[in-house]
């Protein structure tokens, strides 16, 4: 099989997909160390989730602003 060389290298990194990579990797590791399927509340815990209105990414801050 050949692969045409990419123009200008590789060093173009999506740290947003890197990001979800990494978090799918943490879910995978909790998943097979579990002995049953986790619960919502371990799923939140391995992303490290918290609820909202706790100051947490995913709270709108714009709302929080003067």
């Amino acid at each position: 099989m050949n692969v045409a060389p990419m123009r200008g290298g590789t060093a173009v990194q999506d740290h947003v997909a890197l990001a979800e990579i990494e978090l799918c990797g943490e879910l995978i590791i909790a998943a097979s160390a579990a002995a049953e399927r986790l619960s919502f509340d371990r799923i939140d815990e391995v992303l490290q989730v918290a609820e909202r209105g706790e100051g947490t990414p995913g709270e709108d801050r714009a709302r929080l602003s003067p």
